[in-house]
């Protein structure tokens, strides 16, 4: 396994577990994360806030079914699963696509769909 795959696989670990110190030390200084349609944050700082937010309560359950690498680019699919804050549980498949450089996260595109659960391929 690459370094790059290795650091993807920390980040979504840890993001899982809601650690900040593991997800941070993944991401370079200047990291961007967009998710279209959603927003578009730069910085570890911002990234911070992202990780545990007001909408959600707990963590998430991530899963990851694949993992392909062209170069410094790292593709991860898979699936979330949620409790929202205002009730009921958000079943999320997601496509993202990591920029990585140094072995760390520059930049992140989240793709992401609701689906009716997790796991749910139609």
């Amino acid at each position: 396994m690459t370094a790059n795959t290795q650091c993807v696989r920390a980040y979504m670990d840890a993001y899982g577990r809601s650690d900040h110190a593991a997800v941070l030390s993944c991401l370079t200084d200047d990291v961007e994360w967009i998710v279209p349609g959603a927003f578009h944050l730069t910085g570890k700082t911002a990234f911070d806030g992202e990780i545990e937010n007001g909408a959600f309560v707990g963590r998430p359950a991530i899963t990851v079914t694949r993992i392909v690498e062209d170069g410094d680019v790292v593709v991860a699919e898979g699936t979330v699963c949620t409790e929202q804050t205002a009730g009921g549980v958000l079943h999320l498949v997601f496509c993202d696509v990591f920029e990585m450089r140094d072995a760390k996260i520059r930049r992140l595109t989240s793709y992401l769909m609701q689906v009716p659960e997790a796991g749910a391929t139609r």
